[in-house]
C-alpha cells in the first residue's frame, strides 16, 4: 500500500485486508462486473479507495440478503448517477420489524416448567423446527423466543388440556394459512400501489424514499385487517358452533353430570342479543335455575299453608 497524490494505491492483498474480502472473492468480483479493474503500473495491479468503497457496498448489499446479481443491477444504478440512499432505506424499511413485539429467551428449564413439568426432547425439537424456539449458540438449555405471544398462546392451550401434538399440528395449518394471506396482501399492493416503482431499471433515490415512506404507512394494515376480520368469523363461527351445541340431541351422561338441551335458535339469539355470546350459556343456566327455585319456594309456601290450615280444623 503506499500513499500517491492521487488517493491511496493497494495490491490485492492489503485491499482484501482492509475490506474483509478474500483475493480469491475480489478476483471473482471483478470476473462478474461487480468491481472495476484494477490500474495496471508496470508489472503490479493497483486498487483505489473507489475499490475499497465498492467492496464495503457490496457486504452490505449481501448483508440485506441481495443476490449478486441483483446488487450488480444495483451498482451500475450507482454508477449510472442515481444514489442507492433511497434504495437502501427502502430495503431497510421492508426488512424491519413488523411487529412491536420484542424477543425474549427462556431456559429449557423454564420450558419444562410451563409444560406441565415433564421434559419432553421431542416437543422441543418441533418447536425449534417451527421457528416457535431457537436455539442459542453455545448455550443448549437456552433459546431465543421470537415471539413470547405464541409461546404463551402454546402454553395456555396445553393448560387447557390440548395435547403438544396437537398444537404443533394447529400451527402448521395456521402458518400455511397466515402465509396466503401474507402473499395475497403483497401481491394486492404491489398491484395497486408499488407497480410504479417496479419498473425494468432501480428506482431513482426520490422513487424509492417514496416507496419507503409508503411501506411505513400501509405496514400496520395487514394486520388490522386481519384482526377485523378474525373478529368478525370468530363472532360468526362460535354463535353457531354455540347454537348447534345448544340444540343438539340427548347425550349419555353420568349421574349428576351436565347435559345439552335443545333450544330455539330464534331463542337463544334474542338472549345473545341481551346478554353477549359470550354471557350466553350461563344466563340460561342461571335463568333457568332461578326458575326452579322459584318453583320450590312456591310448592314449599303452598305446603305451609295447607298445613296451617289443617292445623286449625277443629
Amino acid at each position: 500500500m503506499s500513499d500517491e497524490a492521487g488517493g491511496v494505491a493497494y495490491r490485492i492483498e492489503d485491499l482484501a485486508h482492509r475490506s474483509g474480502a478474500t483475493v480469491r472473492t475480489i478476483r471473482a468480483y471483478q470476473d462478474r462486473g461487480l468491481l472495476p479493474r484494477p490500474e495496471r503500473r508496470g508489472r503490479a495491479n493497483v486498487y483505489a479507495d473507489a475499490h475499497l468503497a465498492r467492496l464495503r457496498q457490496i457486504a452490505e448489499l449481501l448483508d440485506r440478503g441481495y443476490t449478486l446479481a441483483s446488487i450488480k443491477e444495483l451498482l451500475e444504478a450507482w454508477d449510472a448517477g442515481r444514489g442507492l440512499g433511497g434504495i437502501l432505506g427502502l430495503v431497510a424499511e421492508v426488512d424491519g420489524p413488523w411487529t412491536d413485539e420484542e424477543a425474549a429467551r427462556i431456559s429449557r428449564s423454564e420450558l419444562v416448567e410451563r409444560f406441565g413439568g415433564r421434559p419432553d426432547d421431542a416437543a422441543v425439537a418441533e418447536a425449534v423446527e417451527l421457528g416457535v424456539l431457537e436455539p442459542v449458540p453455545g448455550d443448549e438449555d437456552i433459546f431465543l423466543v421470537p415471539s413470547p405471544q405464541e409461546l404463551s398462546a402454546a402454553v395456555e392451550l396445553y393448560d387447557a388440556g390440548v395435547p403438544l401434538s396437537a398444537i404443533a399440528c394447529h400451527l402448521r395449518e395456521l402458518r400455511g394459512q397466515v402465509e396466503h394471506i401474507a402473499s395475497r396482501f403483497l401481491e394486492f399492493t404491489t398491484e395497486h400501489v408499488f407497480a410504479r416503482y417496479l419498473g425494468e431499471s432501480p428506482p431513482s433515490d426520490a422513487e424509492a424514499a417514496e416507496a419507503a415512506s409508503l411501506v411505513r404507512r400501509l405496514r400496520p394494515l395487514a394486520q388490522q385487517a386481519v384482526d377485523a376480520e378474525l373478529a368478525r368469523a370468530m363472532r360468526h363461527f362460535a354463535t353457531r358452533h354455540l347454537s348447534r351445541q345448544l340444540s343438539a340431541g340427548p347425550f349419555p351422561v353420568e349421574p349428576g353430570g351436565a347435559r345439552p338441551v335443545e333450544m330455539a335458535a330464534g331463542t337463544m339469539r334474542a338472549v345473545e342479543r341481551l346478554v353477549g355470546v359470550e354471557h350466553a350459556a350461563a344466563f340460561v343456566t342461571a335463568a333457568t335455575e332461578r326458575e326452579l327455585q322459584a318453583r320450590t319456594l312456591d310448592r314449599l309456601t303452598a305446603n305451609g299453608a295447607h298445613r296451617t290450615i289443617v292445623d286449625e280444623t277443629p
